[in-house]
């Protein structure tokens, strides 16, 4: 396909992104090239945008929850047809053949490449994508509200699975990923506590919309014990305030790619077999169980949508916590 494309773009950290037009890209011999409809916009973007991700590919186009139609597919591409609607996420590339790869931890391999960050992302009308990692939809998600699943929904899910399987769950952090993952929580049959911002009566009132039997501010204690624990908040204090509310045995499982460092604590917050971790990324296994479940569960999407040209102002709106559920672009308008 010939021609130019509207793409928003980041040329250095620090700077608002720039609404430029490019050439429409080529796709590679096992690449598709997808015709944007919508991205969600994710913290990892404020993240890229104000330098705390390294080495980024610059100048680069944003947007790792991207919901796309294929219009044209390279020579070796399997499985995927023109017309096909699918998701691109975070993950955008594996070596397939490092000793994490061929151990089933591709979410780990030495060589990834990452949407939106060292390949050109969804805030564009157009971009390319391997093939591997594009999956089918969902045909009960329009465009807006499948955006999200894209990272909100998958990296929630792996955080859910490495929490292990205990029925009181915190989430810290009320945004894009915990409106989703409290949805599946539920369904699982699980009890979910919801932790927001001092103050923030609006986000804990959207939690108890969505079920959660209690909320409250990220400095209180739930009223019981939990079994675990999910970080979406990039804030490592939270770390120790999540060790003091998980019971013996508890996990606190950290689910951002970026976090504030985590304080010194005393020991005997980690001590009776405590554990801490974190997540990194996630695979093509949890995408296509994901995308499984979602429908069944069925998890329903809030979304805030803004044209391609405001993303600047969507970034804003999720940085000062102005978005309710997830932000997502419509690269059509």
């Amino acid at each position: 396909m010939d021609g130019t494309m509207r793409v928003m773009v980041l040329h250095a950290p620090g700077q608002p992104l720039r609404e430029e037009r490019w050439p429409v890209p080529r796709p590679g011999p096992q690449e598709v090239l997808l015709r944007v409809h919508a991205c969600a916009v994710c913290r990892t973007d404020l993240h890229l945008v104000d330098g705390e991700l390294p080495r980024p590919k610059l100048p680069v186009v944003p947007g790792h929850e991207v919901v796309a139609t294929v219009v044209e597919a390279g020579a070796e591409v399997m499985g995927l047809e023109v017309g096909s609607r699918v998701g691109v996420p975070w993950l955008g590339w594996t070596c397939g053949q490092c000793r994490f790869c061929v151990s089933g931890r591709e979410n780990l391999c030495d060589y990834a490449r990452f949407t939106g960050y060292q390949v050109d992302g969804g805030y564009a009308e157009y971009t390319v994508a391997h093939h591997r990692f594009c999956f089918p939809l969902p045909a009960s998600f329009p465009d807006f509200h499948a955006a999200p699943l894209m990272c909100a929904g998958l990296i929630g899910f792996r955080s859910l699975r490495l929490a292990g399987e205990g029925e009181r769950l915190g989430l810290y952090g009320f945004g894009a990923a915990a409106h989703v993952l409290i949805q599946v929580a539920r369904y699982q049959g699980r009890r979910v506590f919801a932790f927001t911002r001092p103050g923030d009566e609006a986000g804990q009132h959207f939690a108890r919309e969505l079920g959660a039997v209690w909320a409250g501010g990220s400095d209180a204690l739930p009223p019981e014990s939990l079994d675990a624990a999910i970080l979406f908040a990039p804030v490592g204090a939270l770390v120790p305030e999540a060790l003091r509310a998980v019971d013996k045995g508890g996990v606190v499982v950290c689910g951002g790619i970026h976090m504030s460092d985590v304080p010194s604590f005393p020991y005997a917050l980690l001590w009776e077999e405590r554990a801490v971790r974190s997540v990194a990324n996630l695979t093509r296994a949890d995408a296509l169980d994901f995308l499984v479940l979602a429908p069944l569960v069925p998890v329903r999407t809030e979304v805030r949508v803004f044209p391609l040209s405001a993303a600047n102002e969507a970034l804003t709106a999720l940085r000062e916590g102005q978005v309710r559920g997830a932000a997502v672009l419509d690269t059509r308008s």
